[in-house]
């Protein structure tokens, strides 16, 4: 079942993506004490994340982080060093990357899919939250093959 407003985050192993290296993090850990806008993508480097839903982050993070966020992560099922190089790559050093490598964030949230058909395996839907010390009090999931409820303009609007 799919994650809900007013529900905990699951606590499991994710890896910080650092200009010194993959740091091991706790999920529970991580999202306490402060309100995050999470958004996880089906793949770092893929067509629609690379070219639109990373970008609009950045171009919206001053504008997120004037409205109470503080902090601002993507998620997806890479590892750190794919998630570190894209965020490099990118320019979007006002986006903190967490890998979910083995897809047990994604997984607990109840929000995979399989893209097997395209050669990627399990991975994580589209998604945004808003999440306050751990607990989600917004989830927007994409259907599949759109991009829109998750991105940093719908998200702004919710805040």
């Amino acid at each position: 079942m799919t994650i809900q407003p007013g529900e905990r985050l699951p606590d499991v192993q994710l890896t910080l993506a650092t200009p010194e290296g993959p740091v091991p993090v706790k999920s529970g850990d991580y999202f306490s004490g402060k309100r995050v806008a999470l958004f996880a993508v089906p793949g770092a480097y893929t067509p629609t994340c690379s070219a639109r839903h990373l970008p609009s982050y950045v171009e919206k993070a001053a504008e997120l982080k004037g409205k109470g966020i503080d902090e601002i992560v993507a998620t997806s099922v890479n590892d750190a060093f794919v998630m570190g190089a894209w965020n490099k790559e990118q320019g979007s050093e006002e986006i903190t990357m967490l890998a979910d490598g083995n897809g047990e964030f994604a997984e607990a949230l109840g929000l995979t899919m399989d893209a097997s058909k395209f050669g990627m395996g399990k991975r994580s839907q589209r998604y945004s939250m808003i999440v306050n010390d751990g607990v989600v009090e917004q989830v927007n999931v994409e259907a599949p093959g759109e991009y829109s409820a998750s991105s940093a303009e719908t998200m702004l609007g919710q805040l």
